[in-house]
């Protein structure tokens, strides 16, 4: 975050020529030289992107509390009178279908215990990419308790996936997404120049605790600064891994990030059966009709047995065939830990499985996504998750108050004349050995390149500040 300092009052007294720490190796001359440069680019990238990075980060914290918010908001559809007797999933999806003829019958996700609604789930008319509608049928009586629409793979209602979006794009559409992507790419390069700084300053010292805990005797911005690099420290391996979840769903940085991951076969595995989503709405799920097939909704009870002999025991999403002597395909959709998210394809006409894809086999690169992004979301480890979601956001707004803070303490004061922080002085790039500045160059491009947000934004930034140290040179030179 924002952080101006040149001098360092506070550091002890430099040795003395000729001992052994002061040896002028070659990685102290390296980050000598490099050290403006990085100081120049954790104060200025923090100024511009910190606000956008804090408003990533109280979206992302109003989503995280969306399972409980969404149980308040939706009890009418998710709660019904719990009772001992339910009667059977076919006839729950039965009476949905018949509440809406109209519609092509997708998926159904049974009730996983009593008190809560079976929801079945519908490609219709009129709704958005990735939305289908969900009707709610009381497990114990069959009857329709209501309909909502349903977003994505989650089957998110209304007010989770309003918020959900607000978080990914503030409602702008594709060009609001953008705003999300700058914040998480950005991030890196702060949080990593930030710690760079943070460590250089704290060995010089030789104490672990300089950089890890906040000195208290210290006053004015030297103790602003404590909180805000020590603070930082904490937090910042959740930081990166949030940010680096958050990627995988940007607009570019997601495309590029994807291609690694099918470049070293690191993509989730997926059933070759095909699902309803693979052939967009109306896909010819009542094709069985015509072709003196039994109705697939009665089907689902058989298929439902076969899943929980197969293993499958925790709450699923059942898929109808998309076509004639197609598989239904059920799957796990528990991303609490332990995480199930087993898959099966279950031939109708037999009862018998002709797939399956259990978690325990997927990648490890595969494994690891699927836990960040539940991590990301505030799922993986419940109420835990959402806790130390919340204490990093908390802290990542103190180590941006403070960033701002200590580039407020710094600002000059004299007469008592309003003034903001000063700058980084200019010339750190100069400074830099031409062999390190090749490096830098490669190590910018190559980010610049898989990160085009954080690229752009970057060219644009040198741009700007190329031109204004042109227009200050001529004035000058003319005064």
């Amino acid at each position: 975050m924002p952080r101006s300092d040149t001098s360092q009052p506070h550091d002890p007294a430099p040795h003395a020529p000729g001992t052994a720490e002061a040896a002028p190796g070659p990685a102290r001359t390296l980050w000598a030289s490099l050290r403006p440069l990085v100081l120049r680019m954790h104060f200025y990238a923090a100024i511009l992107v910190a606000p956008f990075i804090v408003v990533a980060a109280v979206t992302g914290l109003l989503y995280v509390y969306t399972p409980q918010l969404e149980q308040v908001v939706h009890a009418d559809l998710l709660a019904v009178e719990p009772a001992d007797t339910s009667v059977p999933l076919s006839q729950q999806v039965g009476a949905a279908v018949t509440a809406h003829p109209g519609a092509e019958l997708s998926a159904v996700r049974p009730a996983d215990e009593p008190g809560r609604s079976t929801r079945v789930l519908f490609d219709a008319d009129g709704l958005s990419e990735s939305y289908r509608l969900a009707v709610f049928v009381d497990p114990h009586t069959g009857e329709v308790v209501g309909d909502s629409t349903s977003y994505g793979s989650s089957a998110s209602l209304p007010v989770r996936s309003w918020l959900s979006e607000f978080h990914r794009s503030l409602h702008l559409g594709d060009a609001g997404r953008l705003y999300s992507e700058l914040a998480a790419s950005w991030l890196w390069a702060v949080a990593l120049g930030g710690l760079a700084l943070w460590v250089a300053r704290g060995r010089r010292t030789r104490r672990a605790r300089r950089v890890l805990l906040p000195r208290r005797s210290a006053s004015g911005r030297a103790r602003t600064l404590s909180w805000h690099g020590s603070v930082g420290t904490w937090a910042l391996a959740g930081l990166l891994l949030v940010s680096a979840t958050g990627l995988t769903w940007s607009q570019l940085a997601g495309d590029n990030i994807g291609g690694i991951r099918g470049a070293f076969g690191w993509q989730t595995p997926v059933l070759s059966a095909p699902a309803p989503s693979d052939h967009g709405g109306h896909s010819g799920h009542g094709d069985h009709a015509g072709h003196g097939a039994a109705d697939p909704a009665e089907e689902v009870d058989a298929v439902v047995d076969t899943a929980r002999s197969a293993g499958l025991d925790g709450p699923v999403e059942v898929s109808f065939p998309v076509g004639d002597g197609a598989p239904f395909t059920v799957k796990e959709t528990v991303q609490r830990w332990p995480v199930q998210q087993d898959a099966i394809a279950v031939d109708p006409s037999t009862g018998t499985v002709v797939e399956e894809l259990r978690f325990a086999d997927h990648p490890l690169m595969a494994k690891l996504s699927t836990w960040g992004i539940a991590f990301h979301m505030g799922l993986l480890f419940g109420v835990v998750n959402q806790v130390l979601l919340t204490v990093l956001v908390l802290s990542l707004l103190a180590v941006v108050f403070w960033g701002y803070r200590m580039w407020w303490q710094r600002r000059p004061t004299r007469d008592g004349a309003f003034a903001t922080g000063r700058p980084i002085p200019r010339g750190a790039w100069r400074a830099v050995p031409l062999w390190a500045k090749a490096g830098v160059v490669a190590v910018v491009a190559a980010v610049g390149y898989l990160l085009p947000v954080l690229g752009v934004s970057l060219l644009l930034f040198l741009a700007v500040d190329l031109a204004v140290g042109a227009l200050r040179g001529r004035e000058a030179r003319t005064s």
